[in-house]
This record gives C-alpha cells, structure tokens and sequence, in this order.
C-alpha cells in the first residue's frame, strides 16, 4: 500500500475481502461500494491516480497470511461488483456524479494462479483516474452504503464526508481543515495539469523498432529466414478481419498448432491455414495419448514431420481414456494435464531445443489455458530463450503476462514480446524476411515447359525431397551476409553433407565452384545411356554410387540431380517411410500436372545408405505399379540412384560396371590440381586449413601417414583428464565402428553438464565455447534433414581411427567401451535415447557382410573382433555382458555372448547364454539356429 507519489503514479490501497466475497448480493455490493467510493473521492480530492485491490491482505489479523499477499476471492457473479459502482449516483452529490462515473473505471478481474490450488479466484481491481479536465475546481464530498443486519436493508451514511488520502490510508478531512483544504483545490488542480504534461512529454519517446525485434526474434538472431527452425504456433480465436493479415503464418515451417479456439474446427484461422497445406488434426486428449514405439527410432514421430498437427485445445470428447464421461467441469480441471503430456512429448522425445520457436500468437483477449501453456513451455524447455509473444492489443497481452509472471519476470516477457504492432505490419514485416513468395516453386514438363508446384501439393508427397527447376531461387541474396555465405560455404568444406543452397551459391558466383570428380561424369554417361534406352533398361533402372567413406560420393549424387533437374523430375527419398508410401508419391510426383501419363518425363529418385531389402521392396512396388499402368515407354519411368558407403567400392564397380560408379579416396591427376587450387583460393579468404580439415585431407587422398600426423598436430598439448577429450573418444569409437553414427547434441549438452539456465542471461552457454580447441576442430555439427536434429560426429571416420589409437595411451579399446557402458548421463538422457541405443546396439552386434561393401564378412561386430585379437576373448566376453546388462538385458546380446563362447570351446556357458537368449525370445529362428550351433 502506497500513499501519493507525483499524482500520476497511482497510490495502492489493499483489501482482503475474504468474508465479505462469501455474503449475499446486498451485503456485498453495499461492502465493495463503500471501500471503492472513499477510496475514489479520497483520490479525486487529491488529484491523484490510484488503484483499490480487493483480495490482497491489508493486515496482519489473518494467521498465515502477510500484509500485501496475494489471496484472491472467489467471484461467482462478476456482475454484482460492477453493478455495485451504480451506488456512485447515490452516494456523490448531483453536480459531480457524472465526473464521478468518468473518473471511476468499471472493475478488472485478474485471475491468481496457485500451484496448491485449482480453485479459480481473482484479484478485483477498480483504478481512479481524475485527469484534470474532469476535476478542475470540483470537490467531491460522498455518503456511503452500509448494510443493517436488523432491517436487512442498505442505507447510506447520515453525514457527508469529505475523504483525502493521508500516507496509504483514505481519511476524513476534519472539520477545522475542511476550509483551507477547499482552498487549496487550485493548487492541487495546477499541480495535477503540470503531472501530466509531465507524463506525457516523459511518454514522447522515440518508439521501439519493433521490426527489427521481431525479425531477431523470429530467426533466433539471423537476418534472413530458412527452414532450420520449427515453429510451434500457440493461439486463440482470430477475428475475420485479421483473417487478411495472418498469410505469414503459412509461409512458416510449423510443426503443430495449440489451438484455443473453440470453434477452429468449422472457422478462422485452421480454416485459413488448410487452404494452404495440408494438416492432420487432433483433440488435445488425443495428441498426448498418442501410442509410443520405439521401433524403429523415430518412426512414431515422423508423421508430424510431414504435416502440420493441428491440435484443438478447446474441443474434447464425450468421454476421457478411461471411459468415464466427461462434463465441462472434469474437462477443464484434466485439460492442464493433457497439456503437460503434449508439451513434455515434444519437448523430452520429439524437437531438440535451440532446433523451434514457440510462438505465442494473442488475437483475442486471452485465457487461463494459454498461460499454462506458456509456463509448461517455459518448464520444459528451462526458460523463455525460444519463446516468443506477438500482440497487436496491449489490453490482451497484459492480461497474459500479468497472469504469466508467476513462472516468468514481467521484464523478461517484455524482451521476448512484440506487443502494439498492428497485425497487418507484423505479417509485411515477416513476408519480407520470408524467401520470396512472388515465384512459386516449379517442375519441368514432358513438353519442355515448366508447371506449377504448389506447396499444398508438395506437402502430400511428404515421402520425397523434391528437388524443383527454381530451387533456392526464392532465398533473398541481398539479405545474406558475406559471412552467412562463407559459413554455408565452409560447413561443406569441414565435412557437412552438401545441400542445394551450396550449388545454388557456386552457381551464382557468390563463392567457388564445386568441384566435379571424374565419377560425377561418369555417373552423367551412364544416365545418358539408360535415358537412350539401352538393352539394360526396364521401367525401374538403377545407377549406383559405391563410395569410400568421406570421398565425396553423397556430393556427387546430388550433382547429378542438380544438372538434371531442368531436363528430369528428381526427388530424394526419405527411407523412414515405407516402401509402398514412396511409391505412390513417386508415381504421383511423376504424373502431376501432365496431360499424359504415358508421356511424362522420367523421375531421377535419389537413395542413399540404404538396406538393400528396402530397395529391392521399393523396386518391386514401383514395376507392380507400372505394370498396371499397362504403358509402353521406351524410357524407364523412374532411375533409382542408389548412393552407399563401401569400403571397397572397386570390387563392386567390377561385379556391376555397366550401371556402377565407384568413388575413391584417390585422385587422379587433373583432379588434384583442381583440388589444390580450390584450397588456395580457400586460403585467400583467410580459411584456417586446420578448420576445413576434411577438404585439406581430401586433397592429400586421406593417406594415412598425412592423416596420423595431422590429427597428432591437433592433439598437441590436449587435456586427457578433460570431460570433452573424454566424449571425444567415445563419439570417435562410435563413428569408427558403427556407420553413420552421432551423438545427439543433447547427449553433449547432458554429458559435459551444460543447459543450465538462469532468467537474467539468455543462454548460459554456448556448446561450441565449451569445447577445447581440439574439439572444435575435430567435431562436425550435423542436422538431420528431416526433424533438423542436431548431432556431433568427428570429422572424419579414419580421423576418428587416428584419434582412438593417439589417445589410448596404454588404455585397450575395451577398456574404454566399458566406461562408456557406465556412463549413465547419456543413457538416461531422454532425448535422442532410440538412437543412441542403437549406435551401442550396433557396436556390439552388427557384423560386417561384403553384400554391404564391407571387405570381408565378420563373424561378430568388428569392435568385438577387435577386442579379441588385439586383447583377448575374456576382455570380448566381459564388456558384452556389461552391455547385455546396461541394455536391458538384450536377448540378442545374449545369442553374441552364447557365438562367442562356442566359437572359443566354452560350451558350458555358451549353453547358458544361448538358453538365456531361447527364455526371452522362445520363437526366434536366429536364437534357435545358435541353440543348435551349441549342440552341434
């Protein structure tokens, strides 16, 4: 509570209001009535502003309760206390009553949230204002209304009382004042004129650039925008006129909506938004109740990947999971619950953070729902650092942020809200930091003309990555920085897998060319031939890249699509999707917008890393499909060109070499003058070699000796007892052994103990500022194309080699596999646990077959193969129960621990484990075949 402090600034007055919240209409109107009204002419007798808070403690009576503590009452009828302000005609003489009622605001209800209770109760505020136009040598005596408990009825004061505002109490002016308080309304009147001036010269500021801070905002500090980032939208109830304004939304990347508007379903902004792209809809119960397997990684979360979930948060069925029925009462007291479930699914199993933006959309005034949104949001994700607010109604957004201060300091809300913008300003704003929209994306036609490729229609071929005439044509080049561009340029170079924008770059001379290997043109004839019709050709043709690991063949395949895109329609297929979903949208992709379907242009589909059983089941769907299609075609309709890792990919360029490419670590001659001169000009824009590693070993052919000497220079003077050194050598074992294996960032974060966040700093740290020097160099951020998952992975799979060997000491490999078995930070850690396990799985289990690539055929891992030459079988044996243990008690490392003890005579305890196996999968034909290798 506060007395009189420059007029302005309003003097506070408190009042519990506990019991009278509980008595009868009259009872509490005439009580409510009476403390506003001495409040009220208590201010506009001073001149000065104030606000009268029903349901903060205004003393210390109360046991358990302190002065000034937020309580809140309980408010059935919201009604009763705004009708209570009619008592002002009673109460203020004639000539005032008027002036009364201007300067007397109606009521507020600002809802308390308590964490103890979910009981609704609010914090009733009324707020005096006497501008001085309305007061100006006006006096403003009251009576007021109190209740007779014998009568039942409410009479009023028989005295008038002239009330001012002494320290932060409203008094009555005493009889032997009253007159030198009447003459002193001039003055109180002068100085109320010269507080607003004041307030309003001190409010003649210049504005915020809100457009700059909602483009910082909005692309987590970049000044352009892209697909990196997910969007996930939070809303309420969109007006039809803000229906105009609102286009920016489907130009973003939008993972899922929470929608709180109870009629999205049949009007407004879903509508809006449907027209655009296609969305797959749940009621808020069902979202979060979502069935969960966790075979095979990922697989249960992609659907969301490829459409928008529209999540209605008001909508609700007639019955809850178990059946019970649901009345509006249970619906809202269970709707918090299901929120958490949502938000803690994305947040824990689905979208890293730093890879989405929340944001909160406010079109409407806005209710108790969104703000437990915003406070599971701001739980999960351990702060507002991707969390932002929009709202063109300051009325609306502090309603919000007065009620999301009780997880978030109202400073902090402020830095990540964009608030008075008028919506049509925000979506202009958006629209031009958007890649340009005027050309829409385009297909080439079997007439050598072009057809439009809308994103609706993009959308429902969620399987494949296509790859248009026009691609990258929509980035606005003069919003990207000279160094935007050298960082996209130098990713690749440090061993990133190419992405169009590398091409689309080189293409525009805003950096070097890339380089074209020998393979790539041989890879070009063989497609000429198979587009000739050549005798080797039926209506699913492949060409195959086999490629040393790190040789630039994933480079070279997208080369290959990018040349062809004008002339063919090219795709890239996304393999978590089932084999029959890949080929109807690539018949689809095929045929749309063509007049004929037997005269369409072929389709280039790329697949890379693939499992052979995938590909030869997607072959086969696509010839049935074409078979029934009944169609002569001298050209094949699709062209799989199948890019994969092999460690000897000569050997099978000689098995297949009318349709095969092998790509090497080898240069030939022209091609490493190529090479030497890219990394001089490379040099010349000031690029430390030693951060472009990858290219520099590239252009040295990966030998051996230069890279063992390289990766000793790095690891000059490298802490080993450092947390980092120690993750670098558990990733490096990973990606030595296991193909294509990472570590998620998350498991970094968790693992070096950073995440730690606290409200006055942004970010309490930056992964990359933790790491040594040698780890900068040595570690590759990657992101996954389809969630934009971001991992680590070393550089390099024979610079990870070097590194576990350097960094060894007298330490044996699986010395150090067992302390990664122990490691609990990163098996507990939930995100990205599925594919973690399955690196370890593949560690231990997964043997190399020369139908693979591989150089020869294992008989186990090649980890374990390792450990028992290089160690022992004890060693071998010993770290593979550790991980049937760590596992969950693995029936298939059981079967590995029953192969390795028969194939080293221990038939006793290979008996054992092979039972072992036999108890937890008792119909499994590889188990079974391995009981019978014991026996025999």
């Amino acid at each position: 509570e506060s007395g009189v402090d420059g007029l302005i600034t309003p003097c506070h007055e408190y009042k519990s209001f506990a019991t009278a919240a509980e008595l009868n209409r009259d009872q509490l109107q005439s009580k409510f009535a009476c403390e506003v009204i001495r409040f009220a002419s208590a201010c506009m007798n001073i001149r000065t502003n104030g606000t009268i808070h029903f349901g903060v403690m205004d003393s210390v009576e109360d046991s358990g309760w302190q002065h000034g503590q937020i309580r809140g009452i309980k408010v059935t009828q919201p009604d009763y206390y705004v009708d209570a302000l009619d008592y002002i005609d009673k109460c203020f003489r004639r000539d005032v009553r008027e002036t009364a009622r201007k300067c007397i605001h109606p009521p507020v209800f600002v809802e308390v949230i308590s964490k103890d209770s979910q009981e609704q109760r609010f914090v009733v505020e009324v707020d005096i204002e006497p501008t001085s136009t309305l007061v100006k040598n006006k006096l403003f005596e009251v009576y007021l209304p109190k209740y007779k408990e014998d009568s039942k009825k409410v009479i009023l004061t028989k005295e008038i009382t002239l009330y001012q505002r002494l320290g932060a109490k409203s008094e009555p002016v005493e009889k032997n004042d009253q007159i030198s308080f009447i003459q002193g309304l001039p003055d109180r009147d002068a100085q109320r004129e010269k507080a607003e001036l004041s307030s309003m010269e001190a409010h003649t500021e210049i504005p915020q650039n809100l457009g700059r801070k909602l483009s910082i905002l909005l692309n987590d500090g970049k000044s352009y925008m892209d697909d990196s980032l997910w969007y996930i939208l939070v809303t309420n109830r969109c007006e039809k006129d803000n229906l105009n304004h609102i286009s920016f939304l489907t130009q973003l990347n939008i993972f899922c909506v929470f929608d709180f508007d109870a009629d999205s379903n049949v009007s407004g902004l879903y509508q809006k938004y449907k027209e655009h792209h296609t969305t797959r809809c749940y009621l808020l119960q069902e979202f979060s109740n979502e069935s969960k397997s966790s075979n095979p990684p990922f697989q249960k979360h992609l659907c969301l990947f490829d459409q928008t979930s529209w999540i209605f948060c008001n909508g609700r069925s007639d019955y809850l999971g178990d059946e019970k029925p649901c009345d509006e009462n249970t619906w809202i007291r269970t709707k918090k619950k299901y929120l958490k479930k949502a938000i803690t699914r994305i947040c824990d199993e689905i979208l890293p953070k730093g890879s989405f933006i929340v944001l909160f959309l406010l079109l409407s005034p806005a209710e108790k729902s969104l703000v437990d949104t915003f406070q599971e949001f701001y739980t999960e994700m351990s702060g507002a650092e991707y969390i932002i607010c929009i709202a063109e109604s300051r009325e609306n957004y502090e309603k919000w942020a007065g009620l999301a201060q009780a997880s978030c300091s109202i400073e902090t809300l402020e830095q990540r809200s964009i608030v008075g913008m008028k919506l049509s300003h925000v979506d202009a704003t958006i629209q031009k930091l958007l890649p340009s929209t005027a050309q829409p994306r385009h297909l080439p036609t079997f007439t050598r003309g072009l057809c439009t490729l809308p994103m609706l229609e993009e959308e429902k071929l969620f399987s494949l990555e296509i790859l248009c005439v026009d691609e990258c044509d929509n980035i606005k080049i003069d919003l990207l920085t000279e160094k935007e561009i050298q960082e996209i340029e130098q990713k690749f170079y440090r061993g990133r897998k190419i992405i169009w924008e590398n091409f689309w770059l080189a293409d525009k001379g805003c950096c070097g060319e890339i380089i074209e290997r020998e393979a790539c043109k041989d890879a070009n004839k063989l497609l000429d031939d198979i587009l000739r019709g050549s005798k080797l050709n039926c209506s699913v043709a492949k060409l195959k890249i086999f490629h040393h690991p790190g040789s630039g063949g994933s480079t070279i395949a997208r080369q290959v699509l990018w040349k062809r895109r004008k002339d063919l329609r090219c795709a890239v297929i996304k393999s978590s999707h089932p084999p029959a979903t890949v080929c109807m949208h690539a018949l689809a992709f095929r045929e749309y917008e063509e007049k004929d379907v037997g005269n369409c242009l072929p389709v280039l589909l790329l697949i890379e890393d693939y499992d052979e059983d995938y590909l030869e089941e997607l072959r086969n769907e696509l010839m049935d499909a074409v078979t029934t299609r009944k169609i002569v075609c001298p050209r094949p309709y699709f062209i799989l060109l199948c890019c994969r890792r092999s460690n000897d990919p000569e050997r099978l360029c000689k098995a297949y070499p009318l349709d095969t490419v092998a790509v090497t670590h080898k240069l030939t001659d022209s091609e490493k003058t190529l090479f030497k001169m890219k990394l001089e000009k490379l040099k010349q824009k000031n690029v430390n070699p030693q951060f472009i590693l990858t290219f520099v070993l590239m252009c040295e052919e990966f030998n051996e000796t230069y890279v063992r000497d390289c990766v000793e220079h790095i690891l000059q003077d490298i802490d080993h007892s450092s947390p980092d050194t120690c993750l670098m050598r558990y990733v490096a074992l990973l990606n030595f052994y296991v193909p294509n294996s990472y570590v998620s960032l998350s498991h970094c974060e968790a693992f070096l103990g950073l995440g730690a966040y606290t409200e006055r700093k942004t970010r309490a740290y930056d992964f990359k500022s933790h790491l040594s020097e040698q780890a900068r160099m040595i570690f590759i951020e990657l992101r996954e194309s389809t969630t934009y998952i971001s991992s680590i992975q070393i550089i390099h799979c024979l610079v990870a080699k070097e590194i576990l060997h350097q960094l060894a000491g007298n330490e044996p490999q699986s010395q150090l596999a067992m302390a990664l078995l122990q490691e609990k930070t990163l098996f507990d850690n939930r995100f990205g646990r599925d594919e973690f396990i399955k690196f370890i799985r593949d560690l231990f289990i997964r043997r190399d077959k020369r139908s693979r690539g591989d150089n020869t055929d294992t008989l186990f891992s090649p980890f374990i193969e390792h450990v028992c030459e290089a160690e022992d079988c004890e060693k071998a044996i010993a770290v593979l129960k550790a991980a049937y243990e760590q596992l969950g008690k693995d029936a298939f490392f059981a079967q590995q621990l029953a192969r390795l003890h028969y194939n080293n005579e221990k038939f006793t305890e290979a008996e054992y484990w092979a039972g072992v196996a036999k108890f937890h999968l008792p119909h499994d034909s590889y188990i079974l075949d391995t009981e019978g290798q014991v026996y025999r």
